[in-house]
């Protein structure tokens, strides 16, 4: 197992609450997503557990790259992030769990054994939400961001410049200024002003 998240303390715990049983070992631990990428190459785990507020590669964004070059990869997602979209986003790119932090720690260890037998699992503080989110009948405009520009969007209401979110992501400026225009567009809005009212009024926040 590969545990990602940047804060150490937070990892020292669910590693001893994951390796109390003993079929569970962690193998290797990660605090960024190119870390995480190096050390999954290395170690290729049969289950990684991630945080999505990473320092720099986004969760979303790291599970899309995993998945794209890892076809075979078991991804369970532990975060505090409680909106439908993150879980949303998260499944779509390729995680076959979510999981908040707000759970017991038995929902967490419960969930690492199904993830691994390839069994896809949702928190049940979030479940109700998300089926509802998905049964409605357009969904929202922010169902229609692909994993990339979600991310993209997330990098942008914090504040970063088209340069930063371009390093960050490991890709062009141009590529980023593009997408940019493309979430505006797929808001159905116009200025920077209007997308974070939007991200607000779609329970971004």
């Amino acid at each position: 197992m590969l545990l990602v998240d940047d804060h150490a303390v937070v990892r020292e715990g669910y590693r001893r609450l994951l390796e109390s049983r003993p079929d569970l070992t962690v193998a290797g631990e990660a605090a960024t997503g190119r870390e995480a990428l190096d050390q999954y190459r290395l170690l290729a785990p049969d289950v990684l557990v991630l945080d999505l507020g990473l320092p720099d590669i986004g969760g979303v964004e790291l599970i899309r790259r995993l998945v794209q070059r890892h076809a075979d990869a078991r991804i369970l997602v532990f975060t505090m992030h409680r909106e439908p979209i993150y879980a949303n986003q998260a499944l779509r790119a390729g995680a076959l769990g979510y999981i908040t932090k707000s759970s017991s720690p038995d929902e967490l260890v419960a969930a690492v054994y199904q993830v691994a037998a390839r069994r896809k699992v949702l928190s049940p503080d979030i479940a109700p939400d998300l089926a509802l989110a998905l049964l409605a009948p357009s969904g929202t405009p922010l169902t229609e961001l692909s994993p990339r520009e979600f991310e993209i969007l997330r990098l942008r209401l914090d504040g970063r410049s088209s340069e930063e979110i371009g390093e960050r992501l490991s890709i062009a400026v141009k590529t980023v200024q593009n997408c940019h225009y493309q979430i505006k567009m797929k808001l159905g809005v116009r200025t920077d002003i209007e997308l974070a009212r939007a991200a607000i009024k779609l329970g971004l926040f």
